[in-house]
C-alpha cells in the first residue's frame, strides 16, 4: 500500500495526475522506482534518452505568477547570483593587490601599499587619509600608482600635476 506521501512526491517527480501516481505505485508494490517504469511503460513518462537517470521538470506555471518567477531574476537561482557576486569582489580585490599606490619624496619610495587598502583606509578612515594625502603633496612627496595595468595611465600625470600644483603654490607662499 502507497502512502499519501509517496503519492505526492511521484506525482511531483513524474508529472502525472494524482490518480495516475496512486496507481502505478499500487501496480507496483510500493516501490518508487517501480512505479516510474511502470508509468514509461505505459507511455505517461518519458524515458531518460540516454539511459541515464530519472528525472522529470516540474510542470510549469502559466500565468502571472510565472511571469514575475522570470522576471524576477532571470531564472537564476539567489545562491548563483550571491557566488556571481562574490567571484566577482574576489576578481576587483585581487586586481586591487597587484597594483600598488606609492608614496615618493626625491625619487625615493617611501610608501608602497597595495590599491585594496587604499581604499579601504579612503572608506574607513577618509578624514585621517585625505588630509595626510594633501599635507604630504606641500612637504615635496608625490603620488603614484604602480601596476600591470594602471602605470602608463592619466591617472599618474594627474597626480604628477596635483603635486606640481602643490609645489608652484608652496612657491607663491614663500614669495
Amino acid at each position: 500500500m502507497s502512502t499519501i506521501e509517496q503519492v505526492e512526491k511521484l506525482k511531483e517527480k513524474a508529472n502525472v495526475s494524482y490518480e495516475e501516481a496512486r496507481e502505478a505505485l499500487e501496480a507496483a508494490g510500493g516501490d518508487m522506482l517501480d512505479a516510474i517504469i511502470h508509468l514509461e511503460k505505459q507511455g505517461k513518462v518519458k524515458a531518460p534518452e540516454n539511459g541515464g537517470s530519472f528525472t522529470a521538470s516540474p510542470p510549469k506555471e502559466e500565468g502571472p505568477k510565472a511571469k514575475k518567477k522570470e522576471d524576477n531574476n532571470g531564472g537564476e537561482s539567489f545562491s548563483s547570483l550571491m557566488r556571481k557576486f562574490f567571484n566577482w569582489c574576489g576578481r576587483i580585490i585581487a586586481k586591487g593587490n597587484i597594483h600598488m599606490f606609492e608614496v615618493r619624496r626625491n625619487s625615493e619610495v617611501m610608501v608602497s601599499v597595495p590599491l585594496t587598502v587604499l581604499v579601504l583606509l579612503l572608506i574607513f578612515a577618509f578624514w585621517v587619509v585625505v588630509p595626510l594625502i594633501v599635507i604630504g603633496l606641500f612637504f615635496g612627496c608625490r603620488y603614484f600608482f604602480r601596476g600591470p595595468d594602471i602605470e602608463k595611465t592619466v591617472v599618474n600625470k594627474m597626480m604628477d600635476a596635483a603635486a606640481d600644483a602643490a609645489e608652484d603654490l608652496k612657491k607663491e607662499i614663500k614669495e
